[in-house]
């Protein structure tokens, strides 16, 4: 998936004047953010279960290099081959000779966001390999001429069922169907002669074991299983080096704020702890088990300001409850992390410069660090990035002079006081007899889509003094 993230103003138009997209996304706001509230309810500990969390998870950063070799000692212990990769790319290319040494014509593949990152279909296709995406939603897309996931736990959010029918009755050349559980078992009739056949099946890890050299998958429809477990004679886990945690006890303790905060469920349909090859006397698992660990500029973050976003547990929440991304959807982003993981996620993988847009992409409303399980300041970390911004001058030179101004004569308050009292009687003058500013010199962006309420006329110093007057 090419990097996008430039163009987000004019695909936010588009998509804020797509109606079936608004009407799609509502979704959000009326399923998941209350599941969500529902299923941490259940929790008499919530609090301190993600206090939990994140005290391990940040265990787990502070020496991450140990923890990852102790992986891999673990894994290779047991038979997996553990490989690594500085670059997305270089983890397709490793993914690729996995193929070719084996001899691979086929892949099934569960839903991974990290081999998004990797661009991972594109590369197989040109080796030509065959691709085959299992999970319903990622399936669609990829009939629907390979389109981008909008959502990292549900890819395909931004469509109707509609659309859907009509994509499979012209896909599959069939009857056009629209009761759900037809559809579904439609798209299983497709698939599962793929799930037989394949040669290699191509997972994500929600995370992996220490202790253990385990790969742990949550899923909700099964698939996973049917590429790891059933027929492909070799398995390979694409994952991010941040996805380690010491021991099977902290991924329990995890486990319990995942599902909830992504889809309201008290527990995933279906969870796997994938440990080696299959073992003699054993009748399922693959022949062949490797684990592709990739940084893709996630070292960077290490021991920096930015560092707290890799206890980041790929669960959805903050988009969910984001009012920014609950209008646009994912694809505006531009990029494989949308909403405001995305945000800061984004600029620091690809660098800053490819995604001005993006810090901006927030109200600071704070809502996506209070939903977040891990506790990440997400607002905080889209002020550093906006000040990164201003600091290289990557924001138009307009944006910077107006901000210095105000700045200096914040600083001057000799200047700085008659200046709001004036512009306090203008901006009154202004609102006339509606005292509503319908149109706002210099801020546009704002008065083009909403009144601005006028101030009183006064300033606070004016109106303290008369109150102590």
């Amino acid at each position: 998936m090419q990097v996008q993230s430039m163009h987000f103003k004019a695909r936010s138009g588009q998509k804020l004047a797509d109606v079936r997209l608004q009407q799609n996304l509502k979704i959000l706001s009326q399923r998941w953010t209350v599941g969500r509230t529902n299923a941490i309810a259940e929790l008499d500990d919530f609090e301190a279960t993600r206090d939990a969390a994140v005290e391990r998870r940040n265990r787990a950063l502070a020496h991450l290099d140990a923890w990852l070799e102790r992986f891999e000692a673990e894994a290779t212990r047991r038979g997996t081959k553990v490989l690594w990769a500085e670059t997305p790319e270089q983890a397709s290319r490793l993914v690729v000779e996995i193929a070719r040494r084996h001899g691979v014509s086929k892949v099934t593949k569960s839903k991974s966001m990290v081999s998004e990152e990797m661009a991972l279909n594109r590369h197989l296709e040109a080796a030509g390999i065959k691709v085959v995406e299992t999970d319903l939603g990622e399936y669609i897309l990829q009939i629907n001429d390979n389109e981008p996931p909008s959502h990292i736990v549900a890819p395909v959010v931004h469509k109707s069922k509609d659309e859907v029918s009509d994509l499979f009755a012209r896909v599959h050349q069939r009857p056009r169907l629209t009761d759900i559980p037809q559809m579904t078992r439609e798209a299983r009739e497709f698939l599962r002669p793929h799930f037989l056949s394949a040669d290699m099946g191509v997972s994500g890890g929600n995370f992996i074991i220490a202790e253990t050299g385990s790969v742990a998958v949550f899923t909700n429809e099964g698939n996973e299983g049917m590429c790891t477990v059933l027929p492909p004679k070799v398995h390979v886990a694409v994952t991010g080096i941040e996805k380690v945690l010491p021991t099977l006890d902290d991924l329990a303790t995890v486990a319990r704020l995942l599902p909830r905060s992504a889809t309201g469920q008290s527990i995933s349909n279906y969870f796997s702890l994938l440990t080696g090859p299959r073992a003699p006397g054993e009748q399922d698992g693959p022949e062949h088990a490797y684990v592709v660990l990739v940084d893709g500029g996630r070292s960077g973050l290490l021991g920096g300001e930015f560092q707290d976003m890799l206890r980041c547990i790929r669960c959805g929440a903050c988009m969910n409850h984001c009012p920014v991304y609950q209008k646009i959807g994912g694809h505006t982003y531009g990029w494989v992390y949308p909403g405001p993981m995305g945000s800061v996620l984004t600029p620091s993988y690809v660098g800053i410069e490819n995604a001005l847009d993006l810090p901006q992409a927030a109200t600071m409303c704070g809502e996506c660090h209070v939903v977040c399980p891990m506790k990440i300041p997400l607002p905080d970390l889209l002020r550093k990035l906006r000040e990164k911004q201003m600091e290289r001058g990557l924001r138009p030179w307009r944006e910077r002079a107006g901000l210095r101004m105000w700045s200096w004569a914040a600083r001057h308050p000799a200047v700085y006081r008659p200046l709001t009292r004036v512009a306090s009687r203008v901006l009154r003058w202004m609102g006339g007899d509606t005292r509503r500013i319908r149109s706002l010199p210099l801020g546009a962006g704002w008065s083009d889509y909403r009144d601005m309420p006028t101030p009183t006329g006064l300033t606070f110093k004016e109106r303290w003094a008369q109150r102590q007057r």
